[in-house]
Parts: structure tokens; C-alpha cells; sequence
């Protein structure tokens, strides 16, 4: 297949690239490096296969030649950056599904939405089923992020409805892995980057909210998966098993050595409580389920981040 990736500069984006291009698709990348990094796909420009293209998607797209897949996964996608760039944030989400749709409708190809388990907002619900239609605040600082993905849901499914467009959606729930960027303002990178600081480790509120770490090798299997399916609702995607971020952190310090003291400061507005995925459709529908251990996920991230600084 030939396919149009958004985002593709990304975290998530660059794996999913990289594992494309291994089963022999061609890619287009499409990314305006916002926070996109070209270091994440440096490995693949040599790839006959692979084009990469600089463009905001909010602006019209053109793509030459035929395309079967649209996958859309541009978007900032942590705190730090939706909130430094929240009308971005929502144009991207709007604009820039409506207009990545359009090269989906004008091909005739296949479509897939990254949605977020920030649809769900702070959950009511534990775990939270794609029946769960959120708890979230359309103007809190959050919103800007919540509501994009939940308006790019919207006019997905509505593009499915009214012209048929073979749409998939799929809600990723926290991830990580290697190309994380240090100050990305998630909370795996930043414990990560203050242990092998040995700085003191930023635990929000008092530790007790949970949440649960999918590696991205198994996010990225699941995407290929809800790819060759017949599914066109949303599909949580994620890792089942929770933590509270205080123990999180202890094993971070635990398995990098730090030092570092552990220091509480006041909880963001509207941060979730807790956030579960209930992955029984994707494992009912799609034969999937993680199979990377947190720890074992973890050390990959931890070296790769030490081999980082050392560049």
C-alpha cells in the first residue's frame, strides 16, 4: 500500500513508520515539526519507499499518485505542548482531520483517526469501555486537547456515514518507548530524565492517580491489527494494568539508581484520577493484547534515553 502518514516525525509516528516500511508499504510522511523531531526519522530517509513532506495539515493537502491509507496522527499530544499551543492543538484536530478526510475521499482510501483516551476526560468509569462517553471540561485548559480529538471522532464517523469512507478509530492510551522527547512534559520522560539527573522526581498531587503504560512495540502491533480489520467504531488501545504514579515513580528510581528525592506539588487542573483501558473489544475483534512487561519496557526506554544524552 501507499500510504499518507500525519505526524509521522512524531513518538508514535516514527515507529509506526519504521514498521510499515518493514512489510514492504510505501510511506508518505507528512509532519510541520511542531513537535515532530526529523532525528526520529532520520533512519528512514535512505528508504526508497519512505518521502517525507513538510506541511501543516490545518493547510489544504495535495498528495500526487494514488494513495490507499490515510493514517492521521498528527497532533502535540502531551500537556506541556497542547497548552503552549491550544489553538494549534484545535485546528489540527479539526482542520486537520476535515482536510487529511479529504485526501481519504478524494482517493478513495482507507482512513485512520488516532484518537486519545483523553475523550474520557476524568473518568467516572474504571475501567473505561468505548461506551463511556466521558467526563470531560470543554474549556478548561485540557479541552483544547480533549475536545479536538472528540470533534475529529465526530466528523470521522460522519465521513464514514455519509460517503462511505472506510474509517477507523482508535483511542490510544499512555505510551511510551525510545524517540520520547526528554521534556516532552509526560510523565514517563520526565521521571526518566530527572532519575538519570538524579534531580528530585515531580510526583503530581499526592501520588494516589493511576495510570497505565502501554510500550509502543505493542501499541504499533495493535494499529496494524485495527488496519487489516472491518471495525469502524472506536477501539481502545492500551495497557490494562495499572499503577499509581507514586509507585511508578519508585520504580523508576528503582531501576535507574537515582537518588533522588521524590517532591509532591499541586495537582494540574482536570488531570485524571484514574485511566484504565478495558481492551476487551480489542481483544475479542482484534486478537490483541500487550505483551511487554512494564519493567522490560521500561529498561529499553531508560537505555535509550541514556544512549540519548551520550550523542
Amino acid at each position: 500500500m501507499r500510504i499518507l502518514l500525519t505526524g509521522g516525525a512524531g513518538f508514535i509516528g516514527s515507529h509506526l513508520a519504521e514498521r510499515l516500511l518493514d512489510s514492504g508499504h510505501q510511506v508518505i510522511c507528512m509532519d510541520n515539526l511542531i513537535t515532530g523531531r526529523m532525528e526520529n526519522i532520520a533512519h528512514l530517509a535512505e528508504n526508497p519507499d519512505f518521502e517525507f513532506i513538510k506541511h501543516d495539515v490545518t493547510e489544504y493537502i495535495i498528495v500526487e499518485g494514488k494513495v490507499d491509507y490515510v493514517l492521521h496522527f498528527a497532533s502535540p499530544a502531551s500537556p506541556v505542548d497542547y497548552l503552549n499551543y491550544p489553538i494549534e492543538t484545535l485546528k489540527v484536530g479539526s482542520l486537520g482531520t476535515h482536510n487529511s478526510l479529504g485526501v481519504a475521499k478524494a482517493h478513495g482510501a482507507k482512513f485512520l483517526l488516532a484518537s486519545t483516551s483523553e475523550v474520557y476526560g476524568d473518568p467516572l468509569v474504571n475501567p473505561q469501555p468505548e461506551t463511556y462517553w466521558g467526563n470531560v471540561n470543554p474549556i478548561g485548559p485540557r479541552g483544547v486537547y480533549d475536545e479536538a480529538k472528540r470533534f475529529a471522532e465526530a466528523i470521522t464517523l460522519a465521513y464514514h456515514r455519509s460517503h462511505g469512507i472506510d474509517t477507523k478509530i482508535v483511542r490510544i492510551f499512555n505510551t511510551y518507548g525510545e524517540r520520547m522527547r526528554h521534556h516532552d512534559g509526560r510523565v514517563v520522560p520526565n521521571f526518566i530524565d530527572q532519575a538519570l539527573k538524579n534531580e528530585p522526581m515531580t510526583v503530581y498531587g499526592d501520588g494516589s492517580q493511576t495510570r497505565s503504560f502501554c510500550y509502543v512495540s505493542d501499541l504499533v502491533d495493535g494499529l496494524l491489527k485495527l488496519l487489516d480489520s472491518d471495525l469502524n467504531e472506536p477501539v481502545n488501545l492500551g495497557n490494562p494494568n495499572e499503577v499509581s504514579i507514586l509507585d511508578f515513580a519508585r520504580k523508576i528510581k528503582e531501576i535507574t539508581g537515582c537518588g533522588g528525592e521524590i517532591v509532591f506539588k499541586d495537582l494540574p487542573t482536570d488531570d485524571p484520577k484514574v485511566r484504565r483501558p478495558d481492551i476487551s473489544k480489542a481483544k475479542e475483534k482484534l486478537g490483541w493484547e500487550p505483551v511487554v512487561g512494564l519493567n522490560r519496557g521500561l529498561e529499553r526506554t531508560i537505555k535509550w534515553f541514556k544512549e540519548s544524552y551520550e550523542k
